[in-house]
């Protein structure tokens, strides 16, 4: 076991996962099978997510609102492969105040069919388009196999919903939705995902078209980490959204739909985390920069105070997250210890030694031993800090592109793929057909990801790792989460 009893990622990376949830105060079971309660640490770091998001949602002119839990369950079977493809995960209330109900309602498992209702009222001509709309919401799901943030039965999540007079409308909408999801990720998460489109197979029920963001966790396994459908006019068609059109004629509308879920915080622990815990990245991280003090007297402790004292009230002014650690009968190792694994970037250590000398030390949590450790003046301390976490999010966004890199393999036989796939990303000319993916689905258990939106050979075709019939694309393949 290493540090604070985690188990190390060489040795079983799924209790690594939970244990450092666990012991970084993230999440925590719930009574109820396949639930989650959020910690306080971890619903921050929620809470930094919804935030980066939220902001690009509303610069692209959506707006939020919210649609309730509950959906009687006709509006589900309206459209029948939608209802089809999530039968096996709905819950059904069907006694509600002691009686049974006339109509069963199904607890949210995504909102297309309620919201499709209400943009049938809501939507008339031409003039109301494009309707962009996005809530905040939790969702539930029957799901077998849980494991906290990455698959869980209740989560939370945000699910826009569009409406547009054109399938180019539409589409266009489907991508800057899946641009803005992958400008997240890698600015604000600094996780270098793949923006790309999903096979049939895997696309959502419902969709004409899914594209989503996939991401290589530090087990080498794939984690879809955002989707972006288009829905045609699936859904309108099914809730009889229409508009007149400049010519006074009926019209249905194309509509989309996207969405990013609490799965982004695993995302961030596997994608970042080390055998000490977690590595946050500075712009998500509920804490940027944690401040402990060292002494041993009283006679110490009053200097080094208003050291601290200063120190931090010059960190916070300045717009940064600062937590001073002055818990009483710790040792400073011990401190140490517990940040490192909360994963906070920098620690502001300061002990009688800076306080005669004006400096403090510098401790990076993305660089291990004392190459991450520096002693500073505490003149100027504010720039110091600010250039630091610049450069520590650029370090996790560094490091995470050359570990995905390393173990991404352009694969030309069937046997390669096989080989790759074991362990690793294979990327192959795939024709997309049904057979060929299940084929490669039940003998390796690894799914295609995507197919990417940057082909690496654009323009040029080749045989189908399967079949050997003419592929236009080239797939990723990984077995996944």
């Amino acid at each position: 076991m290493s540090q604070q009893g985690v188990t190390p990622q060489s040795e079983d990376f799924a209790r690594w996962y939970t244990d450092v949830v666990q012991k970084a105060d993230l999440a925590d079971y719930s009574p109820v099978r396949g639930c989650m309660i959020i910690k306080p640490y971890g619903y921050e770091l929620w809470e930094g997510v919804k935030a980066g998001l939220d902001r690009r949602f509303k610069a692209t002119g959506h707006q939020n609102a919210y649609f309730p839990l509950f959906i009687p369950e006709s509006f589900l079977k309206r459209e029948a492969e939608h209802v089809e493809g999530f039968s096996p995960e709905l819950a059904v209330v069907t006694i509600g105040g002691g009686k049974e109900l006339e109509e069963p309602l199904v607890v949210r498992p995504t909102s297309e069919t309620i919201i499709g209702w209400a943009f049938q009222k809501w939507i008339q001509s031409h003039r109301d388009l494009p309707l962009l709309i996005n809530q905040w919401a939790n969702v539930v799901r029957w799901e077998l196999r849980t494991r906290l943030f990455l698959r869980t039965m209740e989560f939370l999540w945000q699910e826009g919903h569009t409406a547009h007079a054109t399938h180019e409308e539409a589409e266009a909408e489907t991508l800057q939705m899946l641009g803005v999801y992958e400008d997240f990720a890698v600015n604000d998460a600094a996780i270098p995902v793949i923006p790309g489109r999903k096979s049939d197979q895997e696309r959502f029920a419902g969709a004409v078209f899914s594209y989503s963001i996939e991401a290589m966790m530090r087990d080498r396994k794939a984690l879809q980490a955002g989707t972006s459908h288009d829905l045609g006019q699936n859904f309108a068609r099914a809730f009889d959204i229409r508009y007149t059109d400049e010519n006074n004629e009926l019209q249905y509308c194309w509509t989309t739909s996207w969405g990013l879920s609490t799965r982004m915080v695993g995302a961030i622990v596997m994608t970042h985390g080390d055998d000490k815990g977690l590595r946050l990245p500075p712009r998500l991280a509920p804490i940027q920069v944690v401040v402990v003090p060292i002494y041993r007297t009283a006679e110490e402790q009053g200097p080094v105070m208003d050291a601290v004292n200063r120190v931090s009230t010059a960190l916070r002014e300045a717009g940064l997250r600062v937590h001073v650690d002055a818990r009483a009968n710790l040792s400073p190792g011990f401190k140490f210890n517990d940040w490192e694994m909360r994963g906070v970037p920098l620690r502001v250590e300061i002990g009688p030694k800076d306080v005669a000398n004006h400096t403090v030390a510098l401790a990076r949590r993305d660089i291990a031993g004392r190459e991450g450790k520096q002693f500073v003046p505490q003149a100027g301390l504010v720039e110091t800090v600010r250039a630091l976490l610049d450069d520590i999010q650029a370090s996790l966004l560094r490091q995470a592109t050359e570990f995905r890199d390393q173990h991404l393999h352009e694969v030309r036989s069937y046997a390669e793929l096989v080989e790759v796939v074991d362990d690793e990303w294979a990327l192959a000319w795939f024709c997309g057909g049904a057979a060929c993916e299940a084929k490669i689905k039940d003998e390796t258990q690894a799914t295609s990801r995507c197919f990417p939106l940057k082909q690496p050979h654009p323009g040029e075709s080749g045989p189908c790792v399967v079949c050997g019939q003419p592929a236009r694309e080239m797939a990723y393949f990984a077995k996944a989460y």
